[in-house]
């Protein structure tokens, strides 16, 4: 299915006529305006003619300028606009790939619009750099506007940030500042934060930066992270491991998953085959140091916020915990009845 109103292979063909056919083959192979639908390199065209690369390129420049002076040219101007204005419907900026699939799936579709978008004087293209995909443009301002809330929204982003969809939408306009109304659309914000090679989203569709391992996920502690921050509350690593499997499609064995999560320090063992997140506040070690390091921070305690405070930070069954705070060889009570350590 197709967005555009025209034939692309009728209108290369009227634009190419007048072409020499050495030009006009060049022009073919270099944009995959054949059959096969494959750009061919300089190298590759440049051993069928027997030229250099160097050459080759200059055929080609040649023959892209005879086309922009012909009649058949000008004549099509109509394709041009209506590229134009489906660009400028996009956001004026729009990622090369993202505009090409767009327009259609078909491979030799996109090679002809890519095609049109070099031949025409109202389509800009920028390069891809360390911030950005390759993407064209029909505005300046708006796509160096683009440009620098894009590079401000990543500087804003510390290095662990997941920021939700909607969120991150609206923090993209708060740096964009004074935008036309026609351009506060989710969908054309959505276009354009794709267009950034430093922020992205992660499989649960949640946005950060894209050296974070919780964007850009390289392995089971990544996933497990994700599924468990999701979650919200501890998790047995049978269970995680089940979540990845059917939230990722990702086999993830048991085994692999418990060894895992023991090595990474953002995972805390709170239980048997329990765990939660550091973040959370979790801490490790055993009940009675859980219980010392509580008391040497809050002073004495009563029995029952020494249990509220402990389930806070492990999952320890209540008699466990009180099994160990009875126990005189590392607690006692004060005067006033409150439980307390030895130093």
């Amino acid at each position: 299915m197709s967005t555009i109103s025209f034939k692309p292979k009728q209108v290369t063909k009227r634009i190419t006529s007048h072409l020499q056919d050495r030009s006009s083959d060049v022009i073919m192979n270099r944009f995959g305006l054949t059959a096969d639908a494959r750009r061919k390199t300089l190298e590759e065209i440049g051993k069928k003619y027997n030229i250099t690369r160097e050459r080759v390129r200059q055929v080609e420049e040649t023959a892209i300028n005879l086309i922009k002076k012909s009649e058949a040219y000008k004549k099509e101007q109509a394709v041009f606009d209506e590229l134009k204005q489906l660009i400028h419907s996009l956001g004026t900026v729009v990622g090369e790939l993202e505009l090409l699939t767009h327009i259609s799936a078909d491979k030799s579709v996109q090679n002809h619009i890519h095609f049109y978008l070099t031949l025409g004087e109202s389509f800009k293209k920028h390069r891809e750099d360390e911030h950005f995909h390759t993407r064209w443009s029909v505005d300046d301002e708006i796509v160096g506007h683009v440009h620098d809330s894009l590079k401000k929204l990543y500087t804003s982003l510390n290095d662990e940030d997941l920021v939700p969809e909607t969120e991150m939408i609206k923090k993209f306009f708060d740096s964009m500042g004074a935008l036309a109304e026609q351009y506060r659309n989710e969908e054309i914000a959505k276009r354009w934060l794709r267009m950034s090679k430093t922020i992205s989203k992660n499989p649960l569709g949640e946005w950060g930066k894209t050296s974070s391992p919780n964007i850009h996920t390289r392995g089971v502690k990544d996933y497990a992270y994700l599924i468990m921050r999701k979650h919200g509350s501890p998790m047995h690593f049978r269970e995680v491991a089940d979540a990845i499997s059917k939230t990722f499609n990702r086999k993830t064995h048991y085994a692999t998953c418990h060894n895992e999560l023991i090595k990474d320090s953002r995972f805390i063992l709170v239980g048997r085959g329990l765990y939660a997140l550091a973040e959370w506040g979790y801490k490790p070690g055993i009940a009675r140091e859980v219980i010392r390091d509580i008391l040497k921070k809050d002073g004495p305690l009563s029995k029952d916020e020494v249990i509220e405070k402990v389930m806070k930070e492990r999952y320890f069954k209540k008699n466990t915990i009180l099994v160990n705070l009875v126990n005189p060889k590392y607690f006692k009570k004060n005067k006033n009845g409150l439980y307390t350590t030895f130093n």
